[in-house]
């Protein structure tokens, strides 16, 4: 750092990475909390000789600059922390006035505490803030980032796998070119191939993907893939809490195949014809979407008690996930760049074509505001990533009168074909049980009526229809005005 650059710091308060202390004639005891919080986040300057007076600065300068220098570095040197820091030192002179700076740089094996984890900082905005329980658990987790999910687990073997969730997984692999040598091979030696065994043990990679759940959850309780539809722009809007929620899978791959089917509602697929007269469907916002769930299962950080969960609301879809990106998103973006917490997890995604090539995925996610003109939210802190897509208003539109497709099944077996759908029991609240009465008894009822009937408002009369649509339950032929209900489902 420069003497204009100090000085330009000096100037505002809001510097994530500047910390001032007055430290006239010896180390503020506070001083060992900003080295903890610059090394667990993104580095930073502490400048001693400055007295911060509300929104100003005030340069007095410091006595004995030998004394608090060698005072720092050598109680860095001693083990008050767990890690040796490579800390860097500038003098500064201003106005006559001597200060002293240390540079202290971001570490890669987190959490960075002095005496005990207890004592370990990070930092917010322009302060220092003790880290939380959960917080330093995670940086503890990191240390391995990219290494648990490939551990292999004792006692384990191929028989706690579900075996057909593999077969649907084998199948989906079969429609592509990738690993054509794997195809007639039996499972076991697939599996060794793949890395989903390692000499006959399971990978907790091979296990979160196709285990069967007891061995799932015995392994890693912390399982889950969450994903809720909510008929609203925010859960507090909502008139009832979730028209859909997926029950809950064994495994990965069978939480993504039904997710991927709820998907295909949520999007507009248009059909262009080409010039030899052939249609092409153009699936670009549906591959955006499955892009952002297959990355967030290759970064979850699935050993969290944060559960990953989709929200699909009225007017964006939000992904929110346990674990955070290795990098600012802002260093990711517009790059080649691939650091995977689950590398295994990615290959296989990688394999069947549900995920980009190591290093463009985030690029992919980017391209939503291309296809739509909404620009997408990504966004990522120490515990925790989230990414949001706007629904373009056409979209929005459709999810709130009802007009999105609902032929997919609640819960479908992983081993049938993706075009094939199956009837599955539906469980409805109140609510949709007696509209669904009505319109058995009265398949031309309208939203009003309904409303008068059961004494709700038109809205929540269509909001209730619009559940049952998407539970396929009934459909809507015709106009609101002049068509009528099919009941599609007992």
């Amino acid at each position: 750092m420069t003497k204009d650059e100090l000085v330009a710091k000096l100037h505002d308060i809001e510097w994530e990475d500047f910390e001032v202390k007055a430290a006239k004639s010896e180390l503020p005891k506070n001083i060992w909390e900003s080295v903890s919080a610059f090394s667990n986040t993104s580095g930073g300057w502490i400048v001693l000789g400055v007295k911060q007076s509300g929104k100003t600065f005030e340069i007095q300068g410091v006595d004995n600059i030998e004394k608090l220098e060698q005072d720092f570095l050598g109680t860095l040197r001693s083990e008050k922390f767990n890690e040796r820091l490579a800390v860097t030192s500038e003098r500064y002179d201003i106005d006559g006035k001597k200060l002293l700076a240390f540079y202290v740089p971001e570490v890669d094996l987190k959490p960075v505490y002095f005496g005990s984890p207890v004592n370990t900082f990070i930092r917010m905005g322009s302060g220092d803030q003790r880290a939380t329980e959960g917080e330093i658990r995670a940086m503890f987790r990191n240390q391995s980032f990219g290494k648990k999910t490939e551990e292999t687990i004792p006692d384990t073997s191929i028989e706690m796998l579900n075996l057909n969730t593999l077969k649907s997984y084998r199948f989906a692999l079969s429609q592509t070119q990738n690993l054509v040598n794997l195809r007639d091979v039996d499972d076991a030696e697939f599996c060794e191939q793949v890395n989903i065994t390692r000499n006959g043990l399971l990978t907790y990679a091979g296990l979160l993907m196709f285990g069967k759940a007891p061995y799932v959850l015995r392994y890693v309780p912390t399982f889950c893939v969450d994903y809720i539809e909510i008929p609203g722009p925010t859960i507090q809007q909502a008139e009832v809490r979730y028209t859909y929620r997926i029950p809950e899978q064994d495994n990965i791959w069978e939480a993504v195949q039904i997710i991927l089917r709820r998907f295909r509602t949520l999007v507009d697929a248009p059909i262009h014809i080409k010039d030899d007269g052939f249609a092409t469907t153009d699936e670009s916002q549906y591959k955006v979407l499955r892009e952002a769930l297959a990355n967030m299962v290759m970064h979850c950080d699935h050993f969290d008690s944060l559960r990953s969960c989709i929200r699909v609301y009225t007017d964006h879809i939000e992904f929110m996930n346990g674990g955070a990106f290795p990098l600012p998103v802002k260093d990711i973006l517009g790059k080649i760049y691939s650091k995977l917490r689950n590398p295994t997890i990615a290959k296989l995604f990688r394999f069947v074509g549900i995920a980009e090539n190591a290093g463009y995925g985030m690029n992919k996610l980017a391209s939503w505001e291309t296809l739509t003109g909404e620009r997408p939210s990504i966004e990522s802190d120490r515990t925790i990533a989230t990414v949001s897509f706007p629904l373009q208003s056409a979209i929005r539109r459709k999810v709130e009168d009802g007009d999105v497709p609902v032929n997919v099944p609640v819960s479908v077996p992983v081993n049938v074909p993706v075009n094939v759908l199956v009837n599955v029991p539906v469980n409805l609240n109140d609510t949709q049980q007696q509209v669904l009465n009505l319109i058995k008894e009265n398949q031309q009822i309208t939203h009003r009526e309904i409303a008068e009937r059961l004494s709700m408002s038109d809205k929540t009369a269509r909001r209730t229809t619009i559940a049952l649509r998407r539970l396929g339950m009934i459909t809507r032929e015709g106009s609101d005005k002049n068509g009528y209900w099919m009941i599609t489902k007992d």
